[in-house]
């Protein structure tokens, strides 16, 4: 089995943010956001394709696994270092996304993520966002791959990495790629934590 790794282009945006969006289906702060089961598919959708088409891809920090066949089946959606906070003008890029994805809980996500920059570290580094996989295709190796392609690039600049885990089952799985969790984040005031992690580079 043959997996690719590669820069995600804008042409990429609809199928990386489908994937993500089932890759992202039951993520528990995903589930707290958008919270009818029915649409929180294609409500997800528009928010990935947001985020990629007005910050990540034109960054070139989007990345995508692709099988045998070429087709999309991961993706990851990295800011490079000075980048990770979206200026105000592709904020409101995003917005009638945003809107679509979140609706009455707009101004909660917006609180979430304000709560998140609070947080997030000041020192230059690369910023994993988002990475998702198919459930078809874990443990297969594409997580893994999508991963090791940032992180190579980290290690031959001599920058760190950081993230922040929705899940708790996730955290040992980035440990194993360098990362330290440093502590918990209550980003959802009561909602689902969050788990930030570093990584130093190697």
């Amino acid at each position: 089995m043959g997996i690719t790794v590669r820069t995600a282009y804008l042409s990429d945006i609809p199928e990386l943010a489908r994937v993500l969006s089932i890759a992202f289906l039951d993520d528990p702060v995903i589930s707290w956001l958008i919270r009818d089961d029915a649409t929180r598919a294609r409500r997800a959708s528009a928010l990935f394709a947001a985020q990629a088409s007005h910050h990540f891809v034109p960054l070139g920090g989007a990345e995508v696994a692709c099988n045998d066949a070429n087709s999309i089946v991961g993706a990851a959606l990295w800011a490079p270092p000075g980048h990770w906070h979206v200026s105000d003008s592709a904020m409101l890029r995003q917005l009638p996304a945003l809107t679509v994805a979140f609706r009455h809980r707009l101004f909660i996500a917006a609180a979430m993520a304000d709560k998140m920059m609070t947080a997030h570290p000041c020192e230059p580094h690369w910023y994993l966002a988002v990475i998702g996989t198919l459930p078809g295709v874990r443990s297969q190796g594409y997580g893994r791959a999508l991963l090791n392609s940032r992180l190579d690039r980290c290690d031959a600049e001599g920058l760190p990495a950081y993230l922040e885990s929705s899940r708790p089952d996730n955290v040992p799985y980035y440990e194993r790629f360098g990362f330290d969790a440093t502590g918990t984040l209550d980003a959802t005031r009561g909602g689902p934590p969050l788990w930030p992690m570093w990584r130093a580079p190697r």
